[in-house]
């Protein structure tokens, strides 16, 4: 009957949770590159948009230029460094055009730096890493919410006022646990252990970034993209910084 009452109390999110979950994991059993991409692509255009919204700049603002860095990203080998270049060239032209609005330029690095890290990691270390990423993300959000709601006092951010610092910190230990659990038959105990508590702590702030921007636009939600949760970067914002770090540590201690 409990669950009954909650799935009624609930029924848009939670159809749209399974439908988010069956995705995933037809997704991830096809484990095809082109697929991946694809899949990414669409998210990718729809949090560029709902970031343009939350910047207060025109829907259209760099739009075809983030189509087209996504196709190169097709064909390129390394996804992150067309971020770098990508944005050296939008620096230069908005040096080169001092009445273009920079906020357009915050909208275009918010969300492109980490959907570009997330294929990166895709391509470079497999559908693993990526299984490994949402298990650290996922695991971060629910022992933070968990933890918050049972002994949750002291409060965490202003920017975020329903965090708090027992919550955050429940969440990253449990995030980091199960990254361990994933992660320690590839690369070890300590080396799965660190970049796991890594990845769990930056997702926070990934999280608490998106909510700043939010306060500043005063919304709820980033956008409608998906019923009963808000929009693409609601549901991606953590994993937008977690995509960065578990790319640099991969590379650099792996």
């Amino acid at each position: 009957m409990a669950f009954t009452k909650i799935y009624t109390e609930h029924k848009e999110r939670i159809d749209t949770a399974i439908v988010m979950l069956a995705a995933i994991i037809l997704i991830g059993i096809f484990n095809n590159f082109a697929l991946i991409w694809a899949t990414l692509g669409v998210i990718y255009v729809v949090a560029f948009r709902e970031a343009n919204a939350l910047f207060e700049v025109e829907k259209n603002s760099n739009v075809l230029f983030a189509v087209a860095l996504w196709i190169a990203a097709f064909f390129y080998p390394k996804a992150d460094d067309l971020f770098l270049i990508s944005a050296l060239i939008l620096a230069a032209i908005y040096v080169y055009d001092p009445q273009r609005e920079f906020r357009s330029y915050l909208g275009f690095l918010y969300p492109t730096a980490g959907m570009l890290f997330m294929l990166t990691l895709y391509a470079d270390y497999g559908i693993y890493a990526i299984f490994w990423m949402i298990m650290i993300i996922a695991g971060t959000d629910i022992g933070a919410y968990a933890v918050g709601k049972s002994i949750g006092k002291t409060k965490f951010s202003p920017t975020s006022p329903n965090k708090t610092l027992e919550g955050v910190l429940g969440g990253i230990a449990i995030g980091s646990l199960f990254g361990l659990a994933v992660g320690a038959g590839d690369y070890g105990f300590w080396l799965a252990l660190v970049i796991s508590a890594a990845t769990a702590a930056i997702s926070v702030f990934g999280d608490l970034f998106e909510s700043y921007l939010k306060r500043q636009a005063d919304v709820k939600d980033s956008g409608n993209f998906l019923p009963g949760h808000g929009g693409a970067l609601d549901r991606i914002d953590g994993y937008l910084f977690g995509a960065i770090m578990m790319v640099v540590l991969l590379r650099g201690l792996a």
